[in-house]
């Protein structure tokens, strides 16, 4: 494949390594430091786009790939406000679009997992619940995306609860969400369910970004030939 990188900070770099490493070729890495390349790029040169930029990018790079009929995997966090207005535009084109808020093998499980937990701890209203995330100090939104991810599965589940909050939860039906920044921490979140007698909890912790850029290559090689939005479930068809 000819991928075109949208990003190019640590995750773009780590993304690079894994593609080149399975026979994929860059032909262009569009950062902050060279946007004004991007309208210079021929499309038909590009097989697919990999988006991991900053929320103050995201969109506009998204429209450049459905408008230019390039297909597009992204994983930048933070705009999720828009995500249907840019699932629109999508479709609109013809495009190609695959999100995911984290593309780890492991965390995906992950997510299969607290969907479970949670649809059996919504019988169980002795049981509070609290989610704790950490990353590194350069993560500049907060909650990450996959605590949102997280979040979303729990209160379609859990109906005691009725929103999330960024603190520790002042009303029984907020979803508490602890975000913490710590330097050189690549993701861990725990979901923790909290009565008198005991505790219950899942956690996932991330090494290193290596699981983040495979996964993010496989949905970018995944991808190719196909029209629509996709997600982590289409391709591990969980």
């Amino acid at each position: 494949m000819n991928i075109l990188i949208l990003g190019y900070g640590k995750m773009g770099k780590m993304i690079e390594q894994i593609a080149l490493s399975r026979g994929h070729q860059i032909k262009h890495k569009i950062s902050a430091d060279n946007i004004h390349e991007l309208n210079q790029i021929d499309p038909k040169e590009i097989d697919v786009a990999i988006e991991f930029s900053e929320p103050g990018a995201v969109i506009s790079n998204l429209y450049f790939c459905f408008d230019h009929h390039i297909p597009v995997v992204s994983g930048t966090t933070g705009w999720l406000d828009k995500r249907s207005e840019v699932e629109t535009h999508c479709m609109q084109k013809n495009g190609a679009f695959f999100y995911a808020s984290n593309y780890s093998l492991g965390v995906n499980i992950f997510f299969h997992i607290n969907k479970v937990l949670a649809k059996l701890m919504n019988r169980y209203p002795d049981y509070d619940v609290v989610m704790e995330e950490t990353h590194h100090t350069e993560k500049k939104d907060a909650p990450s995306g996959t605590a949102l991810t997280l979040a979303g599965d729990i209160l379609d589940e859990v109906v005691r609860k009725n929103n999330w909050v960024n603190h520790g939860g002042k009303n029984a039906s907020e979803l508490p969400i602890i975000s913490h920044r710590i330097p050189n921490v690549p993701g861990t979140h725990v979901i923790r369910y909290t009565s008198q007698v005991d505790d219950i909890e899942i956690k996932h912790t991330a090494h290193n970004r290596e699981g983040f850029a495979s996964g993010a290559v496989l949905a970018a090689e995944w991808i190719i030939g196909k029209h629509g939005v996709f997600g982590m479930d289409d391709m591990l068809e969980f």
